[in-house]
């Protein structure tokens, strides 16, 4: 379990790192074309859930991103768990925790990666933990009964 909690810490502050850098830097430039057009490290201070959907209801999101992490930790430390399972928590949990400090200490999320010829919405690191630990787990719940026979 030591291991899964060095791994949840490190994700975390790779996410976090990041959200720094956008801070100090990013924040003041607004938007860093990588390819012009098609993606961009912009700055945006999301104060909603994905895709800025419900903007200002923080205490629920910290709420729901707090319980779910505290049921992802518990189930990994009582569950002998298949590989597969055991990373897409992994992942979810250390894309909420890493979301739920950003709510905590500012109020906001930060986000940075701009796809812009894919959609309009703006996100970071800890929302791709999340989506990757949720297909992963999707997958692993799919083919749960093969991967265990």
């Amino acid at each position: 379990m030591l291991f899964v909690i060095l791994i949840i810490i490190g994700l975390i502050g790779f996410d976090q790192l990041i959200k720094f850098w956008a801070l100090e830097y990013l924040k003041q430039v607004d938007t860093i074309p990588v390819i012009d057009n098609v993606f961009h490290l912009t700055y945006v201070e999301n104060r909603g859930a994905a895709f800025g959907l419900f903007q200002n209801n923080q205490m629920i999101f910290i709420i729901v991103a707090f319980l779910a992490s505290i049921y992802g930790i518990y189930y990994l430390s009582k569950n002998n768990t298949h590989i597969l399972c055991k990373t897409g928590i992994i992942l979810i949990v250390s894309g909420a925790i890493g979301n739920l400090i950003d709510r905590v200490r500012l109020g906001f999320v930060v986000d940075y990666f701009d796809f812009r010829v894919v959609w309009e919405y703006v996100f970071n690191m800890a929302d791709v933990f999340v989506v990757c630990g949720t297909i992963i787990l999707c997958i692993y719940i799919m083919f749960e009964e093969k991967l265990k026979g």
